[in-house]
C-alpha cells in the first residue's frame, strides 16, 4: 500500500513567540505519539483541501491561510477529463524505510476557531511553542510520530533551532 499525505503546520503568534499546534495519537498497540494535524488524501482530493477537510475533523480549527497556496495553479481551464494541480509546500517527506510507505506535504498555515479536546482520531489538541517544541525534541525525538519527527525536525531548523 501506497499513501499520500497533507499535513499542517497551523502558526500563530502569541506574546512575540511562535506557537503550533501538536496533539497526541494514540493508534492501538502502539504508543501515545505527538504528531501534527493531517493524514492521507482521499482520492482526487486536492492537497489543500485535504490539509482543510483533516485540520477540521482533527483540531475544530478551520484554515484561512496556506502559505503557498497563492502560487497554485490547475489545468481545468484546458481540460475537464484530466486535471492536475500544481502548489508549492513547505516541505516534503518521503518514507525510505518502515512498514508503511508514503510520501507526504508540510503546508504552513493559519487557522482560526476553537480547539477540540478530543477531535477524529486525535486527543489532547493544543497550542505549544517552538521553544518548547524543541525541548521536547531535544530530550526524546521518539515522543513525536514516525512520520513527524522529520518534519518537525525540519521545521524547527527553519527556525534556528539546533536538534
Amino acid at each position: 500500500m501506497f499513501f499520500v499525505n497533507s499535513r499542517a503546520i497551523i502558526e500563530r503568534y502569541v506574546n512575540n513567540e511562535i506557537e503550533i499546534v501538536v496533539q497526541d495519537r494514540n493508534k492501538p498497540g502502539a504508543p501515545k505519539k505527538i504528531e501534527l494535524p493531517g493524514a492521507r488524501i482521499e482520492m482526487y482530493e486536492s492537497l489543500t483541501a485535504a490539509l482543510r477537510r483533516e485540520v477540521k475533523e482533527e483540531t475544530g480549527l478551520d484554515v484561512y491561510e496556506i502559505e503557498g497556496e497563492e502560487s497554485r495553479i490547475d489545468t481545468s481551464d484546458s481540460s475537464t477529463d484530466f486535471v492536475v494541480e500544481c502548489v508549492k509546500p513547505f516541505a516534503a517527506y518521503q518514507t525510505t524505510m518502515g512498514p508503511i510507505d508514503s510520501v507526504g506535504y508540510y503546508f504552513r498555515c493559519k487557522a482560526d476557531g476553537e480547539l477540540l479536546n478530543n477531535g477524529d482520531d486525535s486527543a489532547d489538541v493544543r497550542w505549544v511553542s517552538v521553544n518548547h517544541l524543541a525541548n521536547l525534541m531535544n530530550k526524546d525525538p521518539l515522543l513525536f510520530s514516525d512520520v513527524d519527527r522529520a518534519g518537525i525536525k525540519y521545521y524547527l531548523k527553519e527556525h534556528g533551532k539546533t536538534i
